[in-house]
């Protein structure tokens, strides 16, 4: 994104305060670094791997243990700058996990992050795309205490249960034009949920650049939800 400045500085004058910066795959992880080395205290880096690899690209692929190994050393090496573990999670959808096996293999690479965010005592900031209840399950199983779901799409009683175990679930812009979304949104208790943007995907238009800016749409987007 070659205006960074200018996105950042739109932000500001909205009135945020911090941008948490979220990676999908290993070669990013440097730039966040470097963003937050650019921007102290505003640029947070949140540095993970998605359970959906190449997106943007024509090799969009389900994550495999081989995507995750050049990510292990950094997550020492920036173990002190980092405020979250994530993007990481689950991804089934058809077309990017049609098998059992790739299945199994996004969860081995979950697993093993849930691992590093314990042993880095940080939250984690999850994808579950078309398996909310398995995502929600592991966390469960894993001990995790504070976990952020986000964009969440699952059933209501999914949802509940991630409530029970003290999770919280973000919402962006875009859920101003899905009534499904709003309906959830709805019944999930206040305390559990929390604003986000996604940028750049996820705006209220789905034909335009997201920004961080738009995070007081999430905001309305919610008192619209909750009436």
């Amino acid at each position: 994104m070659d205006d960074i400045d200018d996105v950042i500085k739109r932000a500001k004058e909205t009135g945020v305060k911090t941008l948490i910066s979220v990676t999908e795959e290993a070669s990013e992880f440097e730039r966040v670094i470097q963003l937050s080395k650019i921007y102290p205290g505003l640029v947070a880096p949140c540095l993970g791997i998605h359970p959906v690899q190449g997106c943007g690209s024509q090799d969009q692929h389900s994550v495999t243990m081989q995507d995750l190994e050049p990510a292990l050393p950094l997550f020492q090496k920036y173990r002190e700058d980092i405020v979250a573990v994530g993007e990481i999670g689950l991804d089934f959808t058809p077309w990017y996990a049609p098998h059992i096996q790739q299945r199994e293999e996004q969860q081995a690479v979950f697993r093993k992050q849930l691992d590093i965010s314990k042993d880095l005592d940080l939250p984690v900031n999850v994808h579950s795309r078309s398996a909310a209840k398995v995502t929600i399950g592991i966390l469960k199983e894993q001990g995790i205490g504070c976990a952020l779901l986000h964009n969440f799409a699952g059933r209501l009683s999914v949802a509940m249960e991630g409530v029970q175990a003290g999770y919280y679930f973000s919402f962006p812009p875009a859920v101003c034009r899905n009534e499904q979304r709003a309906r959830l949104i709805k019944q999930i208790p206040l305390e559990h949920i929390c604003l986000e943007t996604d940028s750049p995907a996820l705006g209220p238009d789905k034909h335009v650049r997201n920004e961080p800016k738009n995070i007081t749409l999430s905001s309305s987007a919610m008192l619209l939800s909750y009436g």
